[in-house]
């Protein structure tokens, strides 16, 4: 039998039609990024003047510490949309060639280190909101006379410096952040590691992250089933009571959607640092997360 035979000559129609299918999906991932960039913007964009307005209108304790911990949320959420989403831009445009845009990986840093500050920080501010409801729904004495504007501006600070500080764990370790499977972000490493350190980061990371969600979940069912048992208790005070329903749907609202944005990635991150790979999911999701993240963000 000739060798020729077995050989299939690649027509021009075929080359073509690769090359435009490979261009078409380089576009739409470039548009992808820019519709999810810019409505996130414009979104967030409208909650911060919604909730600046509201801080400005009700100056009753009890609701400008939370409106206030909800603007710094919006606020976290705006700024991650706005980096991270104009470097991705960025990268697509650059045709994901990493080694000629950042040759340095600084670049690669600076996305990385924004990713987990943008994922973590909004975690622990809505932690930090279920707590602040919780206190002021089971102890409203202590709440009141202890817990100021003044305490709740440090709590924030505290918490905003804390995220900071996990972000930069792996640049004052002389780690590097690395580019993922996608070519299309950065983050810990995530592929054959035999390190200690490269597993912890990844599980502080997943843990950080679920504590915040568990703890979100236990403050707010606490917090639920006391404005439950007060209301079928009596019937004074209803206005209160219907600021504090407001408050806490609110709360169930930001827990849900981070549940459902956080929860999967967190799990991935915790089976790569325990090295469970007996998932069929982890590297397509890996794969695909950064886009995951950004289409249940909104």
């Amino acid at each position: 039998m000739s060798t020729n035979s077995s050989i299939q000559p690649v027509s021009p129609e075929s080359e073509l039609l690769s090359n435009t299918t490979c261009q078409l999906e380089e576009d739409l991932s470039i548009s992808f990024s820019i519709i999810f960039m810019t409505v996130g913007i414009l979104s967030n964009s409208l909650a911060i003047a919604i909730l600046m307005k509201a801080y400005q209108r009700f100056r009753q304790k009890y609701k400008s510490s939370f409106l206030l911990l909800a603007s710094a949320l919006v606020i976290t959420d705006f700024f991650g949309h706005l980096i991270n989403g104009t470097i991705a831009v960025f990268v697509y445009a650059s045709d994901k060639d990493w080694i000629y845009f950042d040759k340095s990986n600084i670049l690669c840093s600076i996305f990385g280190i924004c990713m987990v500050f943008s994922g973590l920080c909004p975690l622990f501010l809505g932690s930090l909101m279920a707590i602040e409801r919780c206190i002021g729904v089971t102890k409203p004495i202590f709440h009141s006379t202890k817990i100021t504007t003044k305490h709740v501006k440090m709590m924030l600070s505290g918490v905003c410096f804390f995220a900071v500080f996990v972000a930069l764990l792996p640049i004052l370790g002389h780690r590097d952040y690395k580019i993922q499977a996608s070519r299309t972000w950065c983050f810990y490493k995530t592929d054959e590691i035999k390190d200690w350190e490269d597993r912890f980061y990844l599980l502080l990371f997943a843990f950080l992250g679920l504590l915040a969600l568990g703890i979100s979940f236990v403050c707010n069912a606490i917090t639920g089933i006391s404005l439950l048992k007060v209301k079928f208790r009596s019937q004074q005070h209803r206005q209160g009571r219907s600021h504090h329903f407001e408050m806490v749907i609110q709360l169930l609202g930001i827990m849900c959607v981070s549940c459902i944005c956080w929860s999967p990635f967190l799990v991935t991150m915790a089976s790569i640092g325990m090295n469970i790979q007996d998932f069929i999911f982890l590297g397509r999701l890996l794969e695909n997360s950064r886009l995951f993240l950004m289409l249940v963000n909104f």
